[in-house]
């Protein structure tokens, strides 16, 4: 009997261990979200299985871009236009509100005239959502629960196309296409606080982990604009193979992975010695980064072969390609709980 009790408590401590042991080595959950400009759809992606497990349809002209609530049951989704970014076509006038679990449309946000919203971002500290509105030369601020308007702040020049936002929330950046500047924005403030010229053209943006330098697309030259925060001037300039696109830097802050679609190529920059310190092929046309949230894959959009490459951190390869919609673009990272 006392025998029995000994291999029951040992089994239970056994079983205990390994269930946590199991629980510390998994990955940390999510769903891949991607915007199928192509099909205007949302492209919901199991990652870990590597398949686009649904789409949604998005009712009308094609989104760009998407973001995901904290609790990842709900995406927004911007809804564009049907043309590039300063390109004569159809201006977008909503937002539509997507349940992931449930795969439909739950909500639609109407700005009331053309404003081509693109980028949306929520809010690291406040959870509200900011969507660049290009056609008012702002960015309109949303309540997330109450899909409503709140505020918007200026950013003082047309074709601000995409945001990025300091993980403290106090500034934003916006990417200013056709002017070739990025605007430098006080979010607590809601203003306007510099405008920063790059270069001929410029596109996408993103802030580094501890804020202190904003990286955007010279579309003119093969360079990354690497802009000093605290003085709000252009620092440097990295070298790239072809012209680039999207960025992200790991959460480690250590590098940033650089869409090259000219080049059909992934770069990942040392952000210490700020060169290229590793090259990856991908599909034709990447255009997106995101870092999964423990930083063990960075996830690629291939607009043109409606693929997703996800690459792993720890060695630089591809380790699977993921079939999406025509035109895959904007992404986002929705965590499971």
């Amino acid at each position: 009997m006392r025998f029995s009790l000994i291999i029951s408590i040992v089994t239970v401590y056994l079983m205990s261990n390994l269930s946590g042991t199991r629980a510390a080595s998994t990955p940390q959950q999510g769903i891949l979200l991607v915007a199928n400009k192509g099909d205007h759809t949302l492209g919901i992606v199991d990652p870990d299985a590597g398949r686009q497990i649904a789409t949604v349809p998005e009712e009308g002209i094609t989104g760009h871009e998407v973001a995901a609530s904290p609790d990842g049951q709900l995406a927004f989704v911007p809804i564009y236009g049907n043309s590039g970014v300063g390109k004569p076509g159809t201006d977008g006038s909503n937002m539509v509100v997507i349940d992931i679990a449930a795969r439909k449309k739950v909500g639609n946000l109407d700005f009331s005239h053309g404003v081509r919203p693109h980028c949306a971002v929520l809010g690291p500290k406040d959870g509200l959502l900011y969507v660049t509105t290009e056609l008012d030369q702002t960015v309109t601020i949303i309540d997330p629960k109450t899909f409503k308007i709140v505020g918007s702040i200026p950013t003082g020049q047309p074709e601000s196309h995409m945001l990025a936002i300091t993980f403290d929330g106090r500034r934003g950046y916006t990417a200013n296409v056709g002017p070739g500047t990025v605007s430098v924005l006080d979010m607590e403030a809601r203003k306007n606080i510099a405008v920063i010229p790059v270069s001929g053209q410029v596109q996408r943006i993103s802030v580094s982990v501890d804020g202190r330098m904003a990286f955007t697309a010279d579309q003119t030259k093969p360079q990354i604009a690497v802009i000093d925060t605290s003085t709000n001037k252009v620092k440097t300039w990295i070298p790239l193979p072809s012209t680039g696109y999207g960025t992200a830097p790991t959460p480690d802050g250590r590098w940033l992975i650089v869409a090259v679609p000219g080049a059909n190529k992934v770069a990942v920059v040392d952000l210490a010695t700020m060169k290229v310190s590793h090259t990856i092929d991908v599909p034709a046309a990447p255009q997106e980064v995101i870092i999964r949230p423990d930083g063990r894959v960075a996830y690629v959009s291939c607009d043109a072969s409606h693929k997703i490459a996800a690459i792993r951190t720890s060695d630089w390869t591809v380790e699977k390609l993921i079939d999406a919609g025509a035109g895959a673009d904007g992404l986002a990272w929705a965590a499971q709980r």
